[in-house]
């Protein structure tokens, strides 16, 4: 069961105290912005508008179309608990077609004609720097609910999935030392979150002493369909005698055919295990599971987990579906996570006005679904636990580990020689997305 103290695991030390001056400095400042909100404005019964920006079309509709539903299912529970602040909520839907240029049509268009008071969307790093110039220009709020590659602090997100040491480097420790991996493929499809999530695994895997050469590194289009030839490498690359590991950050649809080959190829987990990044319960509904089982995955939740909020969230689930196979995933705890963090902020600030809710919303602390809670830090990611789970034949997760609490996101990866001296922190007195400890200045908002 996960701890609910957010500083179980998590930064250096420099980071609790950090924390501690920039907690005191946002306490006395608080009062001071909530206490200018008009009365008019509390007193308003007009619906406030949440957007929801997630692919229903295209290569990412696999996974993006559940995250859709889930929102409507919590705006529709927050709206029969009579709304936020005694208003209704009311959701409003896009497609942005798996298409990075109309995500970016689609937010703009979401806080600036629909004006939204938050979003909730995206799936890749792509689409997610594709429209984080729009919120920052347009002073929007967006909610991202997927694991990333960190690299980035921005004002206006608060990252609901887990940053790399949240997933990735868990996951690969988790491989050292419960299957002795001792050569790595870094297998990734071709664009910015698998090739920085892949630098960062590299320079770690350096650092632990791996060489270059027990380390291959591959990429390919979204989308991808043939992979006979890279399954044929990673066969290869995978009988030099060591024990070999794929870790994985294929993404979408891509993902069948590629565990289709490693079947076809007769490569079982017992042989090559591989770890995914972003396959959970949704894209193994659509996937012949049988050869897949052993194969691990890592995340910070699974639909697998026993507690009474689970089976609470996955009975309303399939309740406002009205489809008992349904599954549930990662990113719709974060989705949930994100959500009831919102709420808390907008009841704490008394307005859904973004700068309020902005301030309100570090130090909120929501339930997650394995037994614990998750706290929105300064750096506007969330406390998490880590866990691995090993595929099963109905395309469920045994979970085989977990950390003992919850672990504090680094937004700026210490393996990494450009960004080890950064951290993020949006409260007084360094409203600061990255950071210099050793300048001690402040380098921009949202630079990667």
């Amino acid at each position: 069961m996960a701890n609910d103290d957010p500083m179980t695991e998590g930064r250096i030390g420099r980071r609790t105290l950090l924390g501690g001056l920039g907690a005191a400095a946002a306490a006395l400042t608080l009062p001071t912005r909530f206490s200018i909100i008009s009365r008019a404005e509390a007193a308003s019964n007009e619906p406030i508008k949440i957007g929801i920006l997630h692919s229903l079309s295209g290569t990412m509709a696999i996974s993006e179309t559940t995250l859709k539903d889930v929102m409507l299912m919590l705006i529709d529970q927050q709206n029969k608990k009579g709304g936020v602040l005694g208003r209704p909520l009311v959701p409003v839907v896009v497609d942005p077609a798996s298409n990075w240029p109309l995500f970016v049509e689609k937010a703009r268009s979401l806080i600036s004609s629909e004006k939204c008071a938050a979003v909730f969307g995206c799936w890749t790093s792509v689409s997610r720097k594709s429209v984080l110039p729009v919120f920052e220009e347009l002073n929007g709020l967006l909610f991202y609910p997927v694991q990333y590659e960190g690299q980035e602090c921005s004002r206006n997100v608060i990252y609901t999935g887990a940053a790399p040491n949240q997933q990735a480097i868990p996951a690969v420790d988790y491989l050292m030392r419960e299957e002795k991996v001792e050569r790595w493929v870094l297998a990734g499809t071709d664009y910015v979150y698998p090739r920085t999530t892949n630098q960062i695994l590299e320079a770690y895997l350096k650092m632990k002493g791996v060489a270059s050469s027990d380390i291959m590194i591959n990429y390919t289009p979204f989308g991808h369909s043939d992979w006979q030839n890279i399954v044929a490498q990673i066969k290869q690359f995978g009988s030099a005698g060591k024990k070999t590991a794929v870790v994985s950050t294929i993404n979408g649809d891509a993902n069948v055919p590629f565990y289709k080959e490693l079947a076809n190829q007769g490569i079982k987990a017992t042989d090559i295990p591989v770890i995914a990044f972003s396959v959970g319960e949704e894209e193994l509904a659509g996937m012949d599971t049988r050869p897949l089982v052993g194969h691990l995955a890592a995340w910070n939740y699974f639909m697998s987990v026993d507690t009474p909020q689970n089976k609470a969230f996955i009975e309303a689930w399939h309740a406002f579906i009205k489809n008992p196979k349904r599954v549930t995933n990662d990113p719709m705890e974060a989705h949930y996570i994100g959500f009831n963090a919102w709420v808390k902020a907008v009841e704490k600030a008394g307005t859904p006005a973004v700068d309020a809710v902005l301030e309100a919303i570090i130090g909120v602390a929501v339930p997650n679904l394995s037994g614990g809670y998750a706290t929105v830090m300064g750096n506007h990611h969330i406390t998490k636990p880590v866990m691995i789970g090993e595929i099963q034949e109905d395309g469920q997760f045994n979970i085989v580990y977990q950390t003992p609490g919850t672990v504090v996101a680094q937004e700026w990866s210490p393996y990494v020689p450009e960004t080890k001296d950064l951290f993020g922190d949006w409260r007084a007195p360094f409203a600061c997305g990255n950071f210099n400890v050793k300048t001690g200045k402040c380098g921009g908002a949202s630079k990667s």
